[in-house]
């Protein structure tokens, strides 16, 4: 399964518009729906899609996200209510979402739909059968609006059973602008160039980068853009398929480039065990509070960092920038990951909610409330609140099947998206004491974990 976007061309595109930035999103934050609410209608366009009439049915919808990103997902779902006479649910689940399915699911109350962010998820979800096939109408629709690759990404044994609805690009580092012009820090473009610069904003007196060490995910985003770039994309595809393992080589080239980094504790706000007792939105938030005096200068993640920047009162473009994932080889690296709207109920409301989410209809209403990318390529790019984030999103579908996916997320659920297990255990061990490398290496892979679970 071919799964980031074209190196060269996207890093070209990322170099012109470093120095820019998303857009954040607003929202109260709660997910709640207000009397009178009409979020969605006057989109000022034509419909995309053709509804059923579900007066009356009920539809839940299970997803992991909270706050601003729950407020945005329930702008799509009320204007689905508004077309359709149904009556959603949003019902919050929590990592590793798999688990949470399987309790709801032994307890004969499954929700309509969940939000999968894992292929593997979806893999599990579909070889335990509680995922049901991508009725004609979503079909049509994905057909018609995604790239071969993100049908792939949603299909298992040749049977669709996911709409990828939210992507990600997961390789940007974010930095407060006041930070940087006191340091007379510049904006890197290698390595080499990134430790240099973190250095420089360290002698000015403030630690230089912010990592959300608790939750694991980060870390391991933080891997695979460094393997990616420096190992190159036939491997990337190698290691995450488990063609190579974990024991390669080129695994170990890149747990000693990001020991560069984390074995420098200096360099990392609140240190190893300060990182590892910070979630992520707490990663972005104090990296832009206290204006220039922040308690780290940088942080890195995806464009979803909108969202969280959105809670302090920096303003994006001017107090926050951000510029590429920096060349650890030939190329800037960027890795994507994404959202996939699954059906658990043979139900006709869980197959039209799939047939929304798969419309443009639907990711214009997120697209314009910002903090989102779609993988839809009939989305107008003119719904996007900025031009930064429309070259982005433009890249997203210009580099057409030509792709990678999230690595960790490729995996199972017991190595790739398990709280305190798998790889986002490894690597928080890792950041903890970053000189055992030979030990980070012979950690367990994804097929050992497998064997010792059955």
């Amino acid at each position: 399964m071919r799964t980031t976007f074209s190196i060269r061309r996207t890093a070209v595109v990322f170099a012109a518009v470093g120095a820019l930035a998303l857009t954040g999103c607003g929202g109260d934050g709660d997910g709640k729906k207000k009397p009178g609410d009409d979020s969605g209608k006057g989109t000022g366009s034509a419909s995309t899609v053709d509804l059923p009439k579900l007066d009356g049915e009920k539809v839940s919808v299970a997803a992991v996200w909270t706050g601003p990103e729950q407020a945005n997902f329930t702008k799509v779902l009320d204007e689905f209510e508004n077309r359709t006479g149904a009556d959603v649910t949003f019902v919050p689940a929590q990592d590793p979402i798999i688990n949470f399915l399987g309790t709801k699911i032994a307890g004969k109350q499954p929700p309509d739909v969940a939000m999968i962010p894992q292929v593997g998820a979806i893999q599990q979800a579909a070889a335990k059968k509680w995922a049901k096939p991508v009725g004609p109408e979503a079909r049509a629709q994905l057909g018609q609006n995604y790239a071969e690759v993100w049908q792939e990404l949603g299909s298992v044994d040749g049977t669709q059973y996911g709409v990828y609805f939210k992507a990600a690009n997961k390789s940007l580092i974010w930095y407060n602008a006041a930070a940087f012009d006191n340091a007379g820090a510049s904006e890197p473009k290698t390595w080499k160039d990134f430790l240099t610069t973190a250095e420089t904003v360290g002698a000015s007196g403030v630690t230089p980068v912010s990592v959300g060490g608790a939750d694991g995910w980060t870390l391991t985003d933080w891997f695979e853009n460094v393997y990616l770039s420096q190992a190159g994309p036939e491997k990337y595809d190698q290691l995450a398929k488990h063609e190579i393992p974990w024991t390669d080589p080129s695994v170990k080239n890149a747990l000693t480039t990001l020991a560069e980094l984390f074995g420098k504790p200096e360099l990392i706000a609140g240190g190893a065990d300060g990182a590892l007792q910070t979630e992520f939105p707490a990663s972005v938030t104090q990296t832009f509070t206290g204006d220039d005096q922040p308690k780290g200068a940088m942080v890195f993640e995806g464009d979803f960092v909108a969202i969280n920047i959105a809670q302090t009162e920096a303003k994006i473009g001017t107090d926050a920038k951000v510029f590429p994932f920096p060349a650890v080889g030939a190329d800037s690296p960027v890795v994507t990951g994404g959202d996939a709207a699954v059906a658990l109920k043979d139900s006709k409301g869980a197959q039209a909610l799939l047939t929304w989410l798969a419309s443009a209809d639907a990711a214009k209403i997120w697209a314009e409330a910002g903090g989102f990318i779609s993988p839809n390529k009939g989305l107008d790019l003119k719904a996007y609140p900025n031009e930064v984030q429309r070259t982005m999103a433009q890249a997203l579908i210009d580099a057409g099947d030509d792709v990678r996916f999230d690595m960790s997320d490729q995996a199972p659920q017991s190595f790739g998206g398990t709280p305190g297990a798998g790889e986002w255990k490894i690597l928080q061990d890792f950041l903890k004491n970053p000189k055992d490398i030979a030990g980070t290496k012979k950690e367990r892979g994804p097929k050992e974990v497998k064997r010792q679970k059955s």
